[in-house]
């Protein structure tokens, strides 16, 4: 009898394992790039520019294929960090406040300036598509 409570418990004592979980805690940014379709900037080319010098690159690397990218901005350059991502022509650029009491979380949204030109370009076709067709002929 005593070897069969051994044998039965023992499987168990041999397959159970504690779990040791650890976690840090870091300021980093990421960010996530959408083409205004939905789908992501995959492989995207991203630029970070730091406060202090917003002409020359304070870091670059690339989006993964969920088009994130995530950084860690230097806490003693605080002010406004710019992030552009850019792919085959396309891409835009956001200004993240980083330090003090800024908001966490923002976004560009899609009301960039090449939208709103591509918007006036084909408006101004239909337009002029239509004065064509319509004059007289004399």
């Amino acid at each position: 009898m005593i070897i069969i409570l051994f044998t039965l418990g023992l499987p168990a004592a041999v397959f159970g394992h504690g779990v040791e979980i650890d976690y840090q805690t870091t300021k980093a940014i990421e960010i996530t790039a959408t083409y205004d379709t939905g789908d992501p900037v995959s492989e995207g080319q991203v630029i970070i520019y730091a406060p202090d010098n917003p002409s020359t690159p304070w870091a670059t690397g690339k989006c993964d294929e969920k088009g994130r990218f995530t950084f860690t901005p230097d806490p003693s350059k605080p002010g406004t960090w710019d992030v552009q991502v850019r792919k085959a022509g396309h891409g835009g650029m956001i200004h993240i406040p980083v330090g003090g009491d800024e908001v966490a979380a923002g976004g560009t949204g899609y009301t960039t300036p090449q939208i709103a030109l591509m918007t006036a370009s084909v408006i101004w076709g239909f337009i002029g598509t239509a004065l064509f067709f319509s004059r007289r002929k004399g």
